[in-house]
């Protein structure tokens, strides 16, 4: 075997499954070696008193995304890549949109000229599919599949985005033939417009009206849609960003009927509500993301989804704009209408650290779930298991050593995101990733940031077989 290049000593480590005393020697960027004890001429780390877990992955993150004419997203690959791994996150999941009219490849080409570099992640990319021509679908789509882009997301909301119900149908259908993964996000546009034209006549058009005219109901009608359309193709289908327990609903009834449904929640909808978009000066913009936040009812739903196995996936939906920027939410025609404060909320960095808070340590979740939610059914789900998303010999050595002890307050100056504020300032924190390691490299010592940009790399996804893999 050969010498080892780095020893993880005296820390308890957690999987999906266990949580053990060991120390982990890592060689050529893999786990080569798990024991009580190991010795050796190596770089030492030591995790004494901490917890050693599998780097995070967020599956669900928007960086250098098109957002709309005179838009631009807060973060670019370097800075959102940098903030992740500062939450104790190994890989990301960005999307890669097509945009009307082009193909599927030019977006990658240029996704990836964006990446190429800047990195202190790896990353791996979602394709979003909003135009599914013939040539697409047919021709475009099956190749990208077998080249590693393996999973896909598809819109029932947002005008320019939104697909009809055939058009999901012939998707999820290409899904079926390719193993392709399939994320939708589930709210009913044509009920979202007839209540903001409602709205409108009222002339009720602060940042609150983005929750009153995207109520549960639609959440919950679109997800018993898009649950419906994966039954009639019998494909296995991700429902993301769940906000409530009437949707959850959906799921567990989907399951009930024998449908292969992955569910997913994210930190907005435990500890956020709709009462946050209601702040003077327009400050209720900064928590305009789609589903909105609901109320202390849902947020109990949710829990409850994370703690009963309704939810397979915990991300953050990271979607940052700059707050008081005329390109982010305060753009001109965001400070006089909800309606065009841009979508999405920052959180990639404080993802982890939130669920380790407020569900380890408070006793809602144990350290197994935790490594579940937030690494091990990411890659499992999105094609990675096992290199990545586990503790297990020949796997990446990606991984985050947490004090549990360490206690912080959440405050966007202490980020490291592009964007102006967290909508979780203030929040008190229990447990964080002080150190982090990408592929036997440490990037983050005790809190200060040694890695490179260009340290992280892209990395390839297999496509599912007949049904999505068992979840932990």
């Amino acid at each position: 075997m050969r010498p080892l290049d780095l020893i993880i000593r005296n820390g308890t480590v957690a999987t999906a499954s266990d949580v053990f005393r060991a120390d982990i020697g890592i060689a050529g960027g893999r786990i080569v070696e798990i024991a009580e004890r190991i010795e050796g001429d190596a770089a030492v780390v030591d995790a004494t008193g901490k917890y050693v877990l599998p780097g995070g992955i967020d599956s669900h993150v928007h960086v250098s995304q098109p957002s709309g004419e005179g838009i631009v997203m807060a973060d670019d690959f370097e800075s959102g890549t940098r903030s992740a791994l500062y939450g104790g996150n190994t890989t990301v999941m960005p999307f890669c949109l097509q945009e009307k009219g082009k193909s599927l490849r030019e977006a990658l080409k240029a996704y990836h000229a964006l990446a190429e570099g800047n990195c202190y992640t790896d990353i791996s990319f979602h394709l979003i599919v909003n135009d599914p021509t013939e040539a697409v679908l047919g021709q475009e789509l099956p190749a990208l599949v077998r080249d590693g882009y393996a999973s896909l997301k598809v819109f029932m909301t947002y005008e320019d985005l939104r697909l009809s119900d055939a058009e999901i149908l012939k998707t999820l259908d290409v899904a079926r033939e390719t193993g392709a993964t399939v994320m939708v996000h589930c709210e009913n546009e044509d009920a979202i417009r007839f209540l903001i034209e409602k709205h409108e006549a009222a002339g009720d058009v602060a940042p609150r009206a983005h929750a009153s005219t995207r109520p549960a109901a639609v959440e919950r009608e679109a997800t018993h849609r898009a649950l419906t359309l994966a039954e009639i193709v019998d494909v296995p289908v991700v429902i993301v960003h769940v906000s409530n327990g009437q949707s959850m609903e959906e799921i567990a009834r989907a399951r009930s009927r024998g449908i292969e449904v992955i569910g997913e929640t994210c930190p907005q909808y435990l500890v956020l509500t709709a009462d946050d978009l209601s702040g003077m000066d327009w400050e209720g913009a900064k928590f305009v993301c789609s589903p909105p936040p609901r109320d202390k009812a849902a947020q109990q739903d949710c829990w409850r989804g994370i703690e009963t196995g309704v939810f397979d996936l915990f991300s953050s939906d990271h979607c940052p704009f700059r707050y008081d920027d005329e390109r982010g939410k305060l753009n001109p025609k965001g400070r006089r209408s909800f309606r065009h404060i841009p979508n999405g909320i920052p959180g990639v960095e404080t993802r982890m650290p939130i669920l380790f808070s407020e569900g380890v340590m408070k006793g809602r979740i144990d350290l197994p779930r935790f490594v579940a939610l937030t690494a091990t059914n990411h890659a499992r789900t999105y094609g990675l298991y096992p290199q990545k998303g586990t503790i297990a010999i020949g796997a990446d050595a990606d991984l985050a050593i947490w004090d549990p002890q360490a206690k912080r307050t959440i405050r966007h100056a202490d980020l490291h995101d592009g964007a102006d504020y967290s909508p979780y300032e203030g929040l008190e924190i229990t447990g964080w990733p002080t150190t982090v390691i990408l592929g036997g490299r440490v990037m983050i010592c005790d809190g200060e940031l040694i890695g490179r940009k260009g340290d992280g790399a892209y990395r390839p996804a297999a496509a599912r077989t007949t049904a999505f893999p068992a979840k932990a």
